[in-house]
Formats: C-alpha cells, structure tokens, sequence
C-alpha cells in the first residue's frame, strides 16, 4: 500500500513543503525529484532520474529502523571497535554512494544528482549499488590489507 499509493507517506511534512528532502535543488535547476512520499512511483520526464530517485527513496527505507513499510532493515548494530553506517541522506557522500550498473556500468560512485550524460536505458532498466561507509579497528593478530576512502 504505502509503496504503490504513498498511504500515509503523502501527509508527512517531507511531502507537503516544497524543499524538503529532495534530490537536486530547484535553485540550480536541477531537480531530480523528493524523497518523500517514498512509493515506487514518481514525475519526472527523463527515465534515469526518476530510476536514480526511486533507489535514493528505497535506499532511504532499509537504512532506516521502524518505518511504515514491509521491509528488512540494513542496518548493523555497532559495538566497540565498529561503526556501521547511519542513515542515508541524499546529497551526502558521508553516508553513502551509487554505482551505476546498468544501461552503462560505471567506474565510479557518487551522489545524486550527478552531473554529465545521462545514458537512457532502451526498457527502463536501470540498476545502482550503494556503498556505505564503515569503520572499524584492527583486531590483534589480524593483518590489515587496505581502505577505500570514499570521499
């Protein structure tokens, strides 16, 4: 219901008021679309938008814990040593980034909204990874192979 009608998600504030979580910015004229209502569906012409607004919106979901949908939270309880990431927030590479997969996979991650060509997929199919940041520390006898800082 709440992913196919946007029922209750379409009286929440983040819904009403122009502004608010939402994925570009009027201002730059680059408005991808709002997070909120969080349903599956969306206005906006160019079909790799609306895909990158509809996984910032399900990316919004999982990474949140008690949210009025059915869904499995992707959440990791920290504890002493490790910090999982929070939250994603669209426009914040702190607390996670997209990697295109398809029409075109991409060598890089980012936020949305990104700037460049925009590759429009033949049916619509359009897929993005998400990378969150997490840290830990070295645990005693362990060997520590490498990082990736993503930002």
């Amino acid at each position: 219901l709440a992913w196919r009608y946007n029922v209750p998600e379409m009286a929440y504030p983040e819904a009403l008021i122009p502004g608010r979580r939402e994925v570009g910015a009027r201002t730059t004229l680059n408005l991808w679309g709002n997070v909120y209502p969080r349903g599956g569906f969306l206005h906006q012409a160019d079909d790799h938008k609306a895909g990158a607004v509809v996984a910032q919106r399900a990316g919004d979901v999982v990474t949140r814990r008690g949210q009025i949908h059915v869904y499995q939270p992707l959440l990791a309880n920290s504890r002493p040593g490790y910090w999982p990431a929070g939250a994603l927030m669209e426009g914040d590479a702190s607390t996670g980034k997209w990697q295109e997969l398809t029409p075109v996979l991409s060598s890089s991650c980012t936020v949305f909204p990104r700037s460049g060509f925009l590759t429009q997929a033949q049916q619509g199919d359009y897929a993005w990874a998400l990378w969150r940041p997490y840290a830990c520390c070295e645990r005693r006898g362990q060997v520590f192979l490498g990082s990736v800082d993503f930002q």
